[in-house]
This record gives C-alpha cells, sequence and structure tokens, in this order.
C-alpha cells in the first residue's frame, strides 16, 4: 500500500525538507551503529558502558526524529 502512514493515526504528511531531514538523522544512525558493534566486538571496552551508550544514542536519534515529525499522540 502506497503512502501507508495516511492510515496510522498521529501521523501527518511531511515536506521534501523534513524528509530529507529524518533521512539525515537516520543515516547517522547507521553510522553510530557502525561503532557500537565495533565496540561490542571488543573485549577492551567495558560492555556495559557500551550498551548505556547505545541506548541513549538510539534515544537521541528517536527524539531527533520526533522533533522533525511531530506526530500527534504520546
Amino acid at each position: 500500500m502506497d503512502n501507508q502512514h495516511r492510515e496510522i493515526k498521529g501521523y501527518r504528511e511531511l515536506n521534501e525538507e523534513e524528509i530529507s531531514a529524518i533521512n539525515t538523522v537516520k543515516g547517522m544512525g547507521a553510522l553510530l551503529d557502525e561503532l557500537v558493534e565495533k565496540m561490542r566486538s571488543s573485549k577492551e571496552f567495558d560492555q556495559r558502558w557500551v550498551s548505556i551508550g547505545a541506548t541513549e544514542l538510539q534515544q537521541g536519534l528517536m527524539a531527533l526524529t520526533r522533533s522533525i515529525a511531530k506526530p500527534t499522540f504520546f
């Protein structure tokens, strides 16, 4: 189905600038994921803090995406 977001409550149409900004955030997320995976593969790093850092980065990326998309729901 094309434009599925129209069927989901709380979502709105995004303009080109907003779409570009979200894609930038998603691209940065992919780079950060690579960094986290490299750190997870090393026994030299405290994995507890790597996990905390990964969670905080995910929350930050979600917050940035929500700041752009401005959903109308909780």
